[in-house]
């Protein structure tokens, strides 16, 4: 069952996907569509599950689910996997690679390698206040309070301690 993100509980475990680029407006409309329809039959050994999602940025997918009703097993969080594994394909965009850093500058978002964003710490193209995205967050009272941060304030700080 799905329902607005808003309504979810706070407790609410959640998967973050980055794109390494922003969604076209048409990809946009087609991925919600594509997300409606896998989390509405998505289950957990054939029971239901209560899940949310949410995009934003026009480049990150926020999965949420509802444990306390029904939890993930492996065989649900492998569908999951495949779905996002079907949308890189078609897209042509990458989603599971965790290697990558996204952040802010000003308005826009940047998507880089980790060893480029060392480069940009050491040549000071990005300081301790700038705000990254942390897709580490557990649940969504983590996600609402620790995803876009400054980066001492996540698991980014480290790169400005060396």
């Amino acid at each position: 069952m799905i329902i607005p993100f808003y309504e979810m509980d706070k407790n609410s475990r959640i998967w973050v996907f980055q794109s390494n680029r922003k969604f076209f407006d048409d990809e946009l409309a087609e991925i919600e569509k594509s997300l409606s329809l896998f989390l509405e039959n998505w289950t957990a050994h054939k029971a239901e599950l209560k899940v949310a999602y949410t995009i934003k940025y026009d480049r990150f997918i926020i999965i949420a689910l509802d444990e306390s009703i029904n939890a993930a097993t492996g065989c649900s969080i492998d569908k999951c996997v495949h779905f996002i594994k079907d949308l890189e394909n078609k897209y042509q965009i990458d989603l599971l690679d965790k290697m990558n850093i996204s952040f802010k500058q000003g308005d826009y978002i940047s998507y880089k390698s980790i060893v480029d964003f060392k480069k940009l710490v050491k040549n000071k193209s990005v300081s301790k206040n700038t705000i990254v995205f942390n897709n580490l967050v557990l649940d969504i009272g983590d996600f609402n309070e620790n995803w876009e941060v400054p980066a001492t304030e996540s698991w980014h700080a480290r790169f400005f301690n060396s």
